[in-house]
């Protein structure tokens, strides 16, 4: 990164996140096929035809605590008492292809060694548009593009390189954040595990060392792949279409074309035959009815739902759904990113799922950040519905409670309430929180020292202390401070 103050840092954090919100709404407005350009292609980034099948090695690593590998399973991987080592080797021309364009997020192939394996995988650079903005030495801010100028950009790793079925301790794909715009380290980590906690179907979040070539290059955190083995194991059908940033209306209330749906597909993407019908049936359900919470309680569960939006709004993930960031004051310049949709075939439940949490708790005390603060406490509105300028950088906004979705669970009100409680009673505790706190920063603060003393753009020491204290100080003040 190229930034070293947590100032400078935040800085940088506003101007990607202005630039992906650009890309985002333009997307919205030019359809499906603008996509093409922004989401990885499903050959690059998605498991394809999945099996269940295991692959036999004729090797029996033993990990770390001298126990198979074979016998393991992902809980190894996103173990919480653990600070794992992950060791990618590259070819230096391999490397030098990766460093000349991150932005191309192109597989080049590798090897990872982990404990005592060593196997064969693709790797890539990857991230947004804007997670690149300030790392790479191109000259325009709003296409990125260049060689690498950061020591730290995020990483995926494909086990099923060479072979779509083949999986490694249960995953098949391993994605390391790099965490350059969250001076804490600890959002994604913590966001995730407070959503775990409180049942809400979410990635597994937990820190990793990663090397290049024996070259340790940080601290990153290892945060699950969304993929179908995600849905299989948090739905009891996970057979169903999972779709990344696919919202069910349109700006102006709508339902959103089925094109836009297949076009967010992150399963089930190479089945000719696979349609949007459940979700857009739940949606036209919701547009026709004038019982709007019956109509939630018949294709959602409201109890985890209602938990998600109350660790939502606690930790102010303000650069998720919550935000309909206006690329200009009128309503269908308007959009929202960073969730997923869930929809089981079985029983037609609709879920949503966060994502993209580096960005929470940045504005819990106070509207810190200059480009994600939503001023609306839950079923809000301002402006009658139209976009309306807020934060340091005036950019338009809209209230999230003039969506049909939105409005609809902000009838609830009472159920809301009672999830709060529940986090508060739970897992937001200060007797839960700042043991599990202390240990992850006594886990991770030798890694972060190593970094800073081998690179200059990594955080220092002292400033990573001071905003893991900042961190604290914000959840404290959200436990005073119940979301309303």
């Amino acid at each position: 990164m190229c930034a070293t103050s947590v100032a400078e840092r935040q800085v940088r954090f506003a101007v990607a996140i202005l630039v992906a919100v650009l890309v985002a709404t333009a997307c919205s407005q030019r359809g499906p096929e603008a996509y093409d350009d922004v989401l990885p292609s499903p050959a690059q980034d998605e498991d394809g035809a999945d099996t269940d099948e295991d692959t036999e090695d004729a090797d029996e690593p033993e990990s770390e605590d001298g126990l198979d590998l074979d016998e393991r399973d992902d809980t190894y991987l996103f173990d919480q008492s653990k600070l794992h080592t992950f060791d990618i080797e590259l070819s230096e021309a391999d490397l030098a292809i990766l460093d000349a364009d991150p932005v191309a997020e192109e597989y080049v192939p590798g090897t990872l060694r982990f404990e005592n394996e060593t196997i064969a995988v693709g790797v890539r650079y990857k991230g947004s548009i804007g997670a690149f903005v300030g790392c790479v030495d191109g000259p325009e801010l709003f296409d990125p593009s260049g060689a690498k100028t950061c020591t730290k950009l995020s990483l995926k790793v494909k086990i099923n390189w060479d072979d779509p079925d083949t999986e490694f301790l249960g995953v098949r794909k391993l994605q390391f954040h790099s965490m350059n715009l969250d001076p804490s380290l600890f959002h994604e980590r913590l966001g995730y595990w407070l959503m775990g906690e409180m049942g809400v179907a979410a990635p597994r979040s937990t820190h990793a060392r990663v090397l290049v070539n024996g070259e340790f290059v940080g601290v990153f955190a290892l945060t699950e792949n969304l993929d179908g083995r995600f849905t299989r194991a948090h739905f009891d059908d996970g057979s169903g279409n999972f779709y990344k940033e696919v919202w069910p209306f349109t700006p102006n209330g709508g339902l959103t074309d089925e094109d836009m749906f297949i076009a967010g597909l992150r399963t089930n993407e190479n089945d000719p035959n696979t349609n949007a019908l459940i979700i857009r049936r739940f949606a036209a359900d919701l547009l026709g009815t004038d019982n709007p919470a019956g109509t939630i309680e018949n294709w959602m569960d409201i109890e985890s739902t209602m938990n998600h939006l109350a660790v939502d709004r606690t930790i102010r993930h303000d650069d998720g759904p919550f935000h309909f960031y206006c690329s200009s004051t009128r309503v269908d310049g308007c959009s929202n990113h960073n969730f997923f949709f869930y929809e089981n075939p079985s029983s037609s439940q609709i879920t949503m799922v966060p994502w993209d949490l580096d960005n929470a708790f940045s504005n819990v005390v106070k509207d810190a950040n200059p480009v994600t603060p939503v001023p609306d406490g839950f079923g809000e509105i301002q402006n009658d519905c139209k976009p309306f300028s807020y934060g340091s950088f005036a950019l338009q906004q809209r209230s999230a409670a003039c969506d049909p979705l939105f409005a609809a669970w902000a009838t609830m009100d009472d159920e809301f309430a009672a999830a709060v409680d529940r986090l508060h009673d739970g897992p937001l505790r200060a007797e839960i929180i700042d043991p599990l706190l202390d240990q992850w920063e006594e886990q991770i603060k030798d890694a972060v020292a190593e970094a800073a003393t081998m690179h200059s753009d990594a955080i220092d020491l002292d400033d990573w202390a001071e905003a893991v204290e900042k961190l604290r100080w914000e959840l404290e003040h959200a436990r005073n401070n119940p979301a309303a």
